[in-house]
């Protein structure tokens, strides 16, 4: 089946808010174990998969900054949060079947690999999931940027970006029933027009190496699937 795919290796950027449940805060394992079942399916394909995970179902700095906190405290609180997300990532998918690492940029030896580059390479050339976490491991960068750092450094051909909603719009579409759904967009429009689905630092990073990204709905069934297999699915940022 390897020889029908667009894409042999992948990098998915899941965002905290994703694990949540209806209350928008903490890990709700029914959707754990329904994203992990998603994943395993592209895996069984042959397809090389790293993820990288988010932490604002548990902490957000940005928020925190607004609230008191010193920005850089909050950042730092809100990789910790990342590696929270990871670890139960990572057994829901060996409960399933899948061999795992979690790497985390800020070390955490007794229960994560540090993240080196090549021992992420060799993890994925046995055909593990490799999981990301901690960001880059630096305050006032996000987790889409720490996503399009470890997808160029892994050799990924593209980025997937899993939402709530179909795609990138025009404007917010749970807020604005006019918004125009784009099925491709290039870098320098998207920058232009200042999209909040991905944040500008990342979208830079991947024009300037020419790396696609595509913007999905996580809760579509076999969502990922298809968009490994060339479907159209979501919007794709390219040139």
């Amino acid at each position: 089946m390897s020889c029908r795919l667009k894409w042999k290796r992948i990098l998915l950027k899941i965002g905290g808010e994703s694990l949540a449940g209806k209350e928008g805060f903490g890990i709700y394992f029914p959707r754990l174990s329904w994203i992990s079942e998603e994943i395993k399916k592209v895996k069984e394909m042959g397809v090389s998969i790293g993820i990288m995970v988010g932490g604002g179902n548990i902490w957000r700095g940005e928020k925190a900054a607004r609230e008191g906190i010193d920005r850089a405290t909050g950042d730092y609180m809100g990789m910790l949060a990342t590696i929270i997300n990871a670890l139960a990532l990572q057994d829901v998918l060996e409960k399933k079947g899948i061999i795992t690492r979690v790497q985390t940029s800020i070390e955490m030896r007794e229960i994560a690999e540090p993240y080196i580059r090549r021992k992420a390479l060799r993890h994925l050339e046995k055909g593990r999931v490799v999981i990301f976490a901690g960001g880059t491991g630096n305050p006032y960068f996000t987790t889409d940027t720490a996503a399009a750092l470890r997808a160029l450094e892994i050799d990924a051909e593209v980025i997937l970006k899993a939402t709530k909603v179909e795609g990138i719009y025009s404007a917010d579409p749970l807020k604005d029933k006019d918004a125009i759904k784009f099925d491709k967009i290039g870098y320098q429009e998207f920058l232009r027009r200042r999209l909040k689905v991905m944040d500008s630092t990342a979208v830079t990073l991947c024009m300037d190496n020419k790396l696609p990204i595509v913007v999905f709905n996580l809760d579509k069934p076999d969502s990922i699937k298809k968009i490994v297999l060339g479907e159209k699915v979501g919007t794709i940022v390219e040139d």
